[in-house]
């Protein structure tokens, strides 16, 4: 749930991708069959001769992708996930750094085979892209460690201090619940999660609600705060692979089931502390 989901879609909709509600009524994919054919003889010819798979990202969003310290170096849970994806399939990965609203446009263009960037699997994106269901994300609250409020879901925050992010998606989640709330929160607005959670550290708030992935990084890098284990507004994130390219997608799913069935995916989520985004089983434009 990137802040740049609204222009994303801008950009799409000005591509004349089209972002209206479809009616097609036409069924999801269906992901490859754990039968048959391996994800590496799935990969299409072209690609094949290529040696490589072409992955976009768009830096700035830990842990999902960010450089290593002090160097130009990718890494995150996108990248690492692009790079056993790639193995999988017989191809060496590369990772490319684009602008967040050039993903998609990047994919039609075939400057890129997949993006991973955090990107929800929502339906106005399909009209251009097929995605490949790898990760389920929300809104987490998070609280000072110990949560010495005793808060335990979002009716809990009524009548409290809260800060949540401008122009976020938690901000909203934040909102509809005070509508909801007969004693109003005090909700105050950062610029950014970790500017938020200085203002628990401070005691002039006492939650906040981030990306779930973020949240439990935070947590675990700073032993400060706790994650409630709820997630709102959760929806899955794909990898994006243009629409024309079915054989792609269908060799990039494979691929992701492998790597679930053999355990090489649950421990590259492990690393980032994101266990709880993980998905049991691989699906196809399963998003809202």
């Amino acid at each position: 749930m990137r802040k740049h989901l609204v222009i994303a879609l801008a950009a799409i909709c000005a591509l004349g991708v089209g972002c209206g509600r479809s009616t097609s009524g036409t069924a999801a994919p269906t992901p490859p069959s754990s039968t048959g054919k391996s994800a590496k003889e799935l990969v299409p010819e072209a690609v094949r001769k290529s040696g490589v798979l072409r992955m976009a990202t768009s830096e700035g969003y830990p842990p999902m992708e960010m450089y290593k310290p002090g160097t130009q170096e990718m890494t995150g849970v996108d990248p690492d996930l692009a790079v056993a994806i790639g193995a999988r399939l017989g191809l060496r990965t590369q990772v490319v750094n684009a602008s967040f609203d050039g993903l998609i446009p990047g994919l039609q263009g075939g400057r890129w085979d997949i993006a991973m960037s955090a990107l929800s699997d929502l339906e106005q994106r399909r009209k251009a892209v097929d995605f490949v269901d790898y990760f389920n994300a929300g809104g987490s609250i998070m609280v000072k460690k110990g949560n010495p409020e005793g808060i335990r879901t979002l009716a809990d925050l009524c009548g409290k201090k809260v800060v949540l992010a401008k122009g976020s998606s938690n901000l909203e989640i934040g909102k509809r619940q005070n509508d909801k709330c007969a004693e109003k929160m005090e909700i105050l607005q950062s610029e950014d999660a970790p500017t938020g959670l200085l203002t628990i550290d401070s005691g002039r708030t006492v939650a906040t609600i981030v990306d779930s992935p973020v949240a439990f990084m935070y947590a675990k890098e700073t032993g400060k705060y706790e994650v409630l284990p709820e997630q709102y507004d959760a929806g899955p994130w794909g990898i994006a692979v243009d629409k024309r390219q079915t054989g792609l997608r269908d060799a990039v799913a494979k691929a992701l089931q492998e790597l679930i069935d053999s355990g090489e995916y649950g421990r590259i989520l492990e690393k980032y502390g994101t266990t709880p985004n993980a998905v049991a089983k691989v699906t196809i434009n399963t998003g809202a």
